[in-house]
């Protein structure tokens, strides 16, 4: 085990109202600890819980984003029982990508290398997707005669259509950057050097923009996905009921009225 702090495993920090998460365990390509998942959950929950941060971004440091879950740190028991594995992929991997997808700010995945396993769906779990040309993402898990975990089999089938998902669970190939793009899995592929200057532009945009709107917006698309019409034309009336209560809705109604540019405040 490394005798590194955990607050030095995965960096922090808040600048012009974008809260930035880094894993930093680079001679490891950050392969994620049990401490450090339960750090990154955190950080997603204060977040949301935060006014005056009003978008996220997630990263990593040196030639890997993330190469999978690191299971050293774990709580172990000494005799496994039959429900154990499940409930470790309960409390542990799916925790993680739950609370991206459920966290109430946009967050941005700024890939700088390879992804893989557990490393992918942390990124393609983010709202927007951003990669370095040295990028890449592998769903390593049938390599290891493992069934995909982290939400995996959720995710990707809804990215990018069953058999296309199913060809890169099956055979576990490396896909580049901006393969990727073309799949539907990145947003958007930038130069290594761009990469940290692109994910600030990204979020501190967002990051003046309608916080609450955008958060229903969020939800809305992630659970439509997953609804009927009706139950998604309903969600979306009270979405837009809940929203015009905002003061960014109001702003926004009278800066188009006024013929002037909005000023959110993210409340």
């Amino acid at each position: 085990m490394t005798d590194v702090p955990l607050d030095r495993q995965v960096l922090h920090r808040v600048e012009n109202g974008v809260s930035w998460i880094t894993l930093n365990r680079p001679e490891a390509m950050n392969a994620v600890t049990w401490d450090q998942r339960e750090r990154v959950i955190a950080l997603l929950e204060e977040a949301t819980a935060t006014p005056t941060t009003r978008a996220v971004v997630v990263t990593a440091t040196g030639k890997g984003f993330c190469a999978g879950a690191d299971l050293r740190g774990a709580p172990t028991t000494t005799d496994r029982i039959p429900g154990d594995v499940a409930r470790t992929i309960r409390q542990g991997a799916q925790r993680l990508i739950a609370a991206i997808l459920d966290c109430e700010k946009p967050v941005i995945a700024a890939v700088n290398g390879t992804a893989a396993g557990i490393g992918a769906h942390l990124a393609l779990a983010c709202d927007l997707v951003l990669a370095a040309e040295s990028a890449r993402f592998i769903e390593v898990f049938a390599r290891r005669g493992l069934v995909p975990d982290g939400g995996g089999a959720y995710l990707l089938p809804r990215l990018i259509g069953p058999q296309r998902a199913k060809e890169l669970m099956f055979f576990g190939d490396a896909v580049p950057a901006t393969e990727a793009q073309a799949l539907g899995l990145v947003n958007r592929v930038v130069p290594d050097a761009d990469l940290a200057k692109t994910a600030r532009e990204w979020a501190e945009r967002l990051a003046t923009g309608p916080t609450r709107a955008l958060a229903l917006t969020k939800h809305l698309v992630n659970a439509s996905l997953d609804s009927d019409r009706a139950t998604a034309f309903a969600a979306e009336a009270t979405a837009q009921e809940i929203n015009m209560t905002t003061r960014d809705a109001q702003e926004g109604v009278a800066s188009f009225v006024e013929r002037r540019s909005p000023t959110y405040e993210g409340r």
